[in-house]
């Protein structure tokens, strides 16, 4: 029989491996819990119109979604990006606006695996809805700079641009398309026959031929309408007062279609520069009401994990470890002292485990090492007998001091703080 592996393009985190994206996560949750951000789970698996919304003319919706018949004959998918269903959950739902959410989470798509690409990968973002104020565009990007610096990455640039809105985004885009069929001998196979269908997606091509092209073309940041084009002064503005350095990026328009007004990326400078996204976002104030929901403007980010860990290597970065366990109890009394004694730690709040199978002494001790924890509770015959339990720090050696049992959970948390 043969061996069963995971699928091509996805990949196993075991726990000894894990830490690093605990850490992600964890760092994650308090940068934007501080802005007042709540976590939103959405499914895995949506019925395919909700990621139609996001754009027919994507290669996210045309050729790299995962979609089927499930076994009641209705269509779905599994998730490409997650913003289409936060804002299906917004429409739902209908919370009170301003309304800010964070998430974590899988998303997938069908594409060519490679570093730092996978065909399931993960992604932390945020979604901000009821408010068109640019402030709160700086507010979004800011979170993700200040995350990232949290995370010490700091070989990194900030692109932004604005794509306009439904007042100025058609007479410029049809001035893209007269330029590029002026030239369209010159484009690449793929976009060559793809002007009318997406325009914009030439200028986001990184082959040397359409960059050649677009490097002359028309730039949409020339051509907003007033109301935009104050829009994205305030939002340059803003960062420029927060001190968040960023460059003007003319050809940035993202992957999506859905993106209005100000759009951004986070490029890692330590790693190869076609792969060195980290994460981006914008504003899409027209895809709520394009998914049936009421006219509401809105602005987040997705960041991905995989390549934020990439960009930590590259920086030769260690994430600061998450603890997973304050405390492990070794007891070669008989297993009741640990029974009891991990009961009552973790009824505290508190992370204890502790050895099974009555291992030896020298197994428990090796195991309390491996562990982490920052302390071991030691229960021998002697202790067990006098009613008391050893305390001894695992991560700044020192003398191993004697507590009584009824004071054990005081004396570790003390310890702990």
């Amino acid at each position: 029989m043969a061996e069963l592996r995971h699928p091509p393009g996805t990949f196993d985190v075991m726990p000894a491996e894990s830490g690093p994206w605990q850490s992600v996560v964890t760092t994650f949750a308090g940068v934007v819990a501080s802005a007042g951000y709540g976590l939103i789970l959405t499914p895995t698996f949506e019925d395919i119109g909700v990621f139609q919304r996001i754009g027919e003319s994507t290669d996210v919706v045309r050729k790299e979604m995962y979609d089927f018949l499930d076994k009641g004959q209705r269509h779905v998918a599994l998730r490409p990006e997650q913003t289409a269903s936060v804002v299906r959950a917004f429409i739902q739902h209908r919370p009170t606006t301003p309304w800010k959410a964070w998430y974590a989470g899988s998303q997938f798509r069908f594409e060519r695996p490679q570093a730092g690409r996978y065909r399931e990968f993960h992604q932390v973002g945020i979604e901000a809805f009821g408010s068109a104020d640019p402030d709160l565009d700086v507010e979004v990007v800011a979170l993700g700079w200040e995350f990232y610096r949290a995370m010490g990455i700091h070989r990194m640039e900030l692109l932004v641009n604005s794509l306009g809105d439904a007042a100025c985004r058609p007479s410029y885009r049809q001035l893209l398309v007269d330029y590029l069929n002026s030239r369209h001998d010159e484009l690449c196979d793929e976009h060559r026959d793809r002007i009318a269908d997406n325009p914009l997606r030439v200028l986001d091509c990184k082959r040397p031929e359409c960059r050649s092209v677009t490097a002359s073309a028309p730039r949409q940041v020339d051509h907003l309408c007033a109301d935009c084009a104050a829009h994205f002064a305030r939002v340059t503005e803003g960062l420029a007062a927060l001190s968040i350095p960023f460059t003007m990026q003319p050809t940035l328009v993202r992957g999506l279609d859905y993106y209005t007004r100000t759009t951004f990326e986070y490029a890692g400078t330590a790693l190869e520069s076609a792969q060195n996204a980290l994460g981006g976002g914008g504003r899409y104030d027209g895809l709520v009401a394009a998914m049936g929901g009421p006219d509401t403007p809105a602005v987040g980010f997705a960041l991905g994990v995989e390549r934020i860990l990439l960009a930590l290597t590259a920086e030769a970065v260690t994430p600061r470890p998450v603890a997973l366990l304050d405390a492990f109890v070794v007891d070669f009394s008989g297993g009741a002292a640990a029974r009891d004694l991990t009961a009552r730690l973790r009824a505290a709040g508190l992370r204890v485990d502790r050895s099974f199978d009555a291992r030896s002494p020298k197994a428990q001790f090796k195991a309390a090492d491996r562990s982490g924890a920052r302390l071991a509770l030691i229960v021998g015959p002697d202790e067990a007998a006098a009613g008391t339990v050893a305390l001894k720090d695992l991560q700044n050696v020192g003398e191993q001091v004697s507590v009584p049992s009824e004071l054990v959970v005081g004396e570790v948390t003390r310890r702990l703080i």
